[in-house]
């Protein structure tokens, strides 16, 4: 038979279930398929004699098909439709050779992972809740979501593994903390598949809120810079999906927060490029990219022609040499601070 397991990135997997069979000192019972573009080359059906083999000596595969001995009563292979973990749906992107769970947020399969990328520094940033304490408070079923997080307790905390009162009274104010972030932030932490921090910022500044982000079609998100179809694609079936949209709307009841963003036509630095070198005395480079982006600005890493300019600091690198040669201007840091207001 074939069941399909479901990976940390939502990816379904067919395996097959064998009679059990001895190969390279071990006996095997299962073998991975891969993908379902690789049980349509191999032709594999469902009650199929196969050949099996020990991939690298390690990990077990399906060579082939005895088709010659093939029963009568064999089935295709079909993908499912929904999650076998979470119900949500499947989708399968053209030219992606994966399968995934759009359930995102909600699945079991992917809960860890997307509860760590929640918490990370550059998403919700709260300190002190690491993967080892996230994958305590999940494997005891303290949290299922990442809104769970803003419903923990302390007599919770302290019956975990090296949580005394004092480190679980500092969590829960760094969880307080959390509640009050960006919108780029937010939407980067819900770990949506390629949407990275530029990717989430441009959302930010595009939309101005959430609500206008949900219920964006593909061809509007296609109108954003370095959004294709792919990328679209992702977002869309993000917040199709009911699982997803109730997590959403548990952590803005919980709490969770931030100041609206006007839209990127209404800001001052809209459609100018800065590149960040050396030390600055007043900001970290993350409060000054954020500050960029909050006025509309993208911020990049490397210097080019179209750079509007180069903010500099102490100690700056090649960057400032390589703006001197393309006769980019220069600012120093009051000269970013009138800049920006």
């Amino acid at each position: 038979s074939v069941e399909f397991q479901v990976g940390r990135t939502g990816v379904l997997t067919p395996v097959a279930r064998l009679e059990p069979i001895f190969v390279g000192g071990v006996t095997i019972s299962n073998a991975t398929l891969h993908n379902m573009d690789e049980v349509a080359r191999k032709d594999l059906r469902v009650g199929d004699r196969v050949i099996v083999r020990r991939a690298g000596d390690v990990i077990p595969e399906v060579v082939s098909v005895l088709i010659e001995k093939r029963p009568e009563n064999t089935t295709p292979i079909t993908l499912p439709t929904h999650c076998p973990v979470c119900g949500a749906d499947v989708i399968k992107l053209e030219g992606e050779a994966a399968a995934r769970c759009t359930g995102g947020l909600f699945c079991a399969a992917q809960r860890k992972e997307a509860i760590k990328h929640f918490a990370s520094r550059k998403a919700m940033d709260i300190q002190g809740l690491g993967d080892k304490l996230i994958e305590q408070l999940v494997d005891t079923h303290a949290i299922k979501t990442m809104a769970d997080i803003y419903r923990l307790q302390k007599n919770t905390l302290i019956g975990l593994e090296r949580m005394a009162e004092k480190s679980a009274d500092n969590l829960l104010m760094a969880i307080k903390k959390s509640q009050t972030t960006t919108l780029a932030k937010f939407i980067y932490a819900l770990g949506i598949r390629d949407v990275g921090e530029a990717t989430a910022h441009q959302l930010a500044k595009f939309f101005g809120d959430l609500p206008e982000l949900m219920t964006a079609d593909a061809d509007t998100l296609q109108t954003i810079v370095d959004i294709g179809p792919i990328v679209s694609g992702h977002i869309v079936a993000f917040f199709k999906q009911p699982h997803n949209l109730e997590v959403i709307a548990t952590l803005q009841q919980l709490g969770v927060h931030w100041p609206s963003v006007p839209k990127a036509a209404n800001q001052p630095l809209t459609g100018k490029t800065y590149v960040l070198t050396g030390t600055l005395v007043h900001f970290t480079r993350e409060q000054a990219t954020e500050k960029l982006h909050s006025l509309g600005a993208q911020v990049t890493n490397s210097v080019s022609k179209k750079t509007t300019a180069v903010i500099t600091g102490s100690d700056p690198g090649s960057k400032l040499q390589k703006a001197q040669q393309l006769q980019v201007p220069i600012l120093t840091e009051s000269e970013f601070i009138e800049l920006i207001g």
